[in-house]
């Protein structure tokens, strides 16, 4: 028998990460996979590098972000792929959203049962400022003035118009990501939780955080983020309500992914436990040069710039790739360096491959994008525009995003585990 399909309502989307988790159905590398705890997962083929996963009962009927290069793709994917249509997505501040939700517009969807948003982390992170909540900048990412005190519309504030997101619409249970940096950050990380527990009409029950490392999951990258997870008291079942509100949950309640790869520093830890390594997902792909997929033939030509400066190391092929960052050009990690710059990929310089960056196809494979998800688009219709999304505005937009596979992780769970959390 066939579940009913859950309406997702995504906020700060960036290009889908999130969204294309909770949605399934897409396609990633078969070495992401731990054959013993991802059982069931795949759709099929089982006899190539790529291999689908089976779509989940999760549907996305809007999503937002104020980033127009993020739009573009998003769009361009989703409309290829799930047939949604463009205003699906909306360019527009999540607190203009709410502002013209309250002032009477039929702007938000009714009957929405999940609500996710990975809300601006850049005032969390450990690479930036670290300005937190008091960011001075305000929702739409201009700078304000010293003058103007940070407000709650203010960058680092935003997660509170999530909440009111969650509140108009009261979905059964709302997903929020940022960064791990904010769980050091002060009291930040308890200033947020009590505050989306204090959304009314019933209020949420929300458990405490978790730091997700990506590479525990099959991801090949050292990319942690904290999830906040929360679900509407009153659509709990009274075995979950008292299940969740404990310190220690139960295994069968946990609304975390178990993670499902260990670093290989035992020598009883099974192959398949072990972490997923880059030469697993990037050693069937060609070079760059020559190649018909766009965001594979594109890549940054910045020259090395010296190991004391960002962005100029180069990856290991028998471990996992630096985090994915969102800035492009000179701080796109190296695929390979040359012998006298460190280089260490010795086989492939033996080859007489070249030393390059990463190509935005090899950055979304380490993020578990799928193949036909394209970061290079050109420009469509009459224009003077070469793109429509350039490579430097698609590495910005993979660097922003929440690895598709961790998504899938944290939806498979929840989705799994939906009748034995609502009545």
């Amino acid at each position: 028998m066939n579940q009913p399909t859950k309406k997702v309502l995504s906020l700060f989307s960036g290009c889908g990460g999130m969204d294309l988790g909770f949605e399934g159905g897409f396609s990633v590398h078969k070495a992401n996979l731990n054959p013993i705890a991802n059982f069931g997962w795949i759709e099929g083929p089982t006899d190539s590098e790529q291999v689908l996963l089976k779509k989940n009962r999760f549907e996305t009927v809007f999503a937002n972000d104020i980033n127009p290069d993020a739009q573009t793709a998003w769009t361009h994917f989703f409309k290829k792929s799930f047939g949604y249509s463009p205003t699906t997505f909306r360019l527009e501040s999540v607190v203009d959203i709410v502002k013209r939700h309250k002032a009477g517009e039929n702007i938000l969807p009714k009957n929405v049962d999940v609500v996710t948003g990975g809300f601006p982390c850049q005032d969390f992170s450990l690479s930036g400022k670290r300005n937190g909540l008091n960011s001075h900048k305000d929702h739409t990412g201009k700078i304000i003035g010293d003058e103007d005190i940070p407000s709650i519309e203010t960058r680092g504030q935003l997660y509170c118009w999530m909440k009111e997101v969650i509140e108009i619409c009261q979905p059964k249970v709302f997903v929020a990501e940022n960064v791990k940096g904010l769980v050091n950050l002060g009291d930040v990380k308890d200033i947020i939780q009590k505050d989306f527990s204090a959304t009314s009409n019933d209020g949420y029950l929300v458990v405490s955080p978790q730091v997700l490392a990506a590479w525990k999951f099959g991801i090949p990258q050292n990319r942690e983020r904290v999830i906040f997870i929360g679900f509407k008291r009153s659509a709990l079942t009274p075995e979950a309500l008292e299940a969740l509100s404990m310190e220690d949950i139960p295994k069968e309640f946990d609304p975390y992914p178990k993670a499902t790869h260990t670093k290989p520093v035992k020598k009883d830890v099974p192959e398949e436990l072990s972490e997923t390594k880059l030469s697993d997902i990037l050693s069937d792909l060609p070079e760059p040069d020559g190649v018909t997929d766009l965001s594979h033939r594109h890549y940054s030509k910045a020259k090395f710039m010296g190991k004391h400066c960002q962005g100029q190391g180069e990856i290991s092929l028998n471990g996992i790739s630096p985090t994915i960052r969102a800035e492009h050009h000179g701080n796109i990690e190296f695929r390979r360096l040359n012998a006298h710059n460190g280089g260490k990929n010795i086989k492939e310089l033996q080859a007489g491959k070249p030393q390059r960056r990463l190509s935005l196809r090899e950055c979304a494979r380490i993020q578990t994008f799928p193949d036909d998800f394209e970061f290079v688009i050109p420009a469509t219709g009459k224009t003077r525009k070469r793109w429509d999304l350039s490579p430097s505005q698609g590495y910005k937009v993979i660097g922003n995003a929440v690895p598709p596979f961790l998504a899938y992780h944290i939806a498979r769970n929840l989705e799994e585990k939906w009748n034995l959390f609502f009545k």
